[in-house]
């Protein structure tokens, strides 16, 4: 092995350039750079670093664990890679493919250096082998931990943009939600919720649940916890936008919602909030 290490070092250092130019073709005609996502200026210079990090990694001697701290540089290479592949809108098996095309250079040069000795070059082409698809596959993970993270993200900004709390008058706060209510989503309707609360200093905060498509044991309980918190902060709370068949629904269920304001849609809600806020609407005459 220790051979065969040191033949692959010795290859990197003489065709380091050779390697770059063939490499810069192979990565040419797979197209990384045609649709304009990353320039070749670019590319150029992410293969250059990669070909001087690959041989100062080498020189370790540790061509089998690519986890050693020799590996570091390596890998936080290829990290920062994977995250502005994500960010460039490749995928993944596109970004493990800038490792997969040096294959075919190294693998010319290892043929043009060992071409007499069949055993050497079967050596030395499985440890370039299996080198190769271990820092591929550390890219692939990186990208796919990326995009989770990207994923996440944006689902927390959904959520928050979901779950709006508009100031409908004076000590009188809406939220209206859309879709489903689920354990995460209720954390983030309270939090939202009571921090407005504490704001603005309202009394009553509405829930209009008419966007809400089914309503289920789970969601009641979320919604009894977020009404709960809501009195605990000192405000009271309105439940609008209980339809004939989500009524029937909370009956079946045996949800106890005694104590719960409820009203079937939110102008009821808005009209009674605004009474016991001590607010009287007239109409104008004409």
């Amino acid at each position: 092995m220790a051979k065969g290490q040191s033949r692959i070092v010795g290859i990197l250092k003489k065709y380091e350039a050779d390697l770059l130019n063939d490499w810069l073709g192979e990565l040419k005609a797979s197209g990384a750079d045609s649709d304009g996502r990353i320039s070749e200026t670019e590319l150029r210079n992410q293969a250059t670093e990669f070909i001087s990090q690959l041989r100062e990694a080498t020189q370790s001697g540790n061509l089998d664990n690519i986890g050693t701290a020799e590996w570091q540089a390596v890998r936080d290479f290829l990290d920062g890679i994977s995250r502005s592949r994500v960010a460039q809108g490749f995928r993944s098996d596109q970004t493990a493919g800038f490792i997969f095309s040096v294959k075919k250079p190294l693998f010319t040069r290892l043929r043009k250096e060992l071409g007499s000795d069949a055993d050497g070059l079967a050596e030395e082409t499985w440890v370039a082998t299996e080198l190769l698809d271990k820092l591929a596959m550390h890219t692939v993970h990186s990208f796919q931990k990326t995009r989770e993270d990207v994923i996440r993200r944006q689902q927390e900004e959904l959520l928050e943009l979901s779950t709006p709390v508009v100031k409908l008058w004076e000590g009188v706060l809406a939220l209206p939600m859309i879709g489903t209510l689920d354990s995460a989503r209720t954390q983030i309707v309270m939090e939202s919720l009571l921090q407005r609360i504490v704001d603005t200093g309202s009394e009553i905060a509405i829930i209009d649940i008419t966007g809400v498509p089914t309503v289920d044991t789970l969601v009641a309980q979320h919604l009894l916890k977020t009404v709960t918190a809501i009195r605990l902060m000192g405000a009271d709370c309105i439940i609008s936008g209980i339809r004939p068949q989500i009524a029937q629904t909370i009956v079946h269920l045996g949800v106890d919602l005694e104590g719960v304001t409820t009203k079937a849609n939110l102008a009821d809600a808005l009209s009674l909030a605004l009474k016991r806020s001590g607010f009287s609407i007239t109409k104008s005459k004409a």
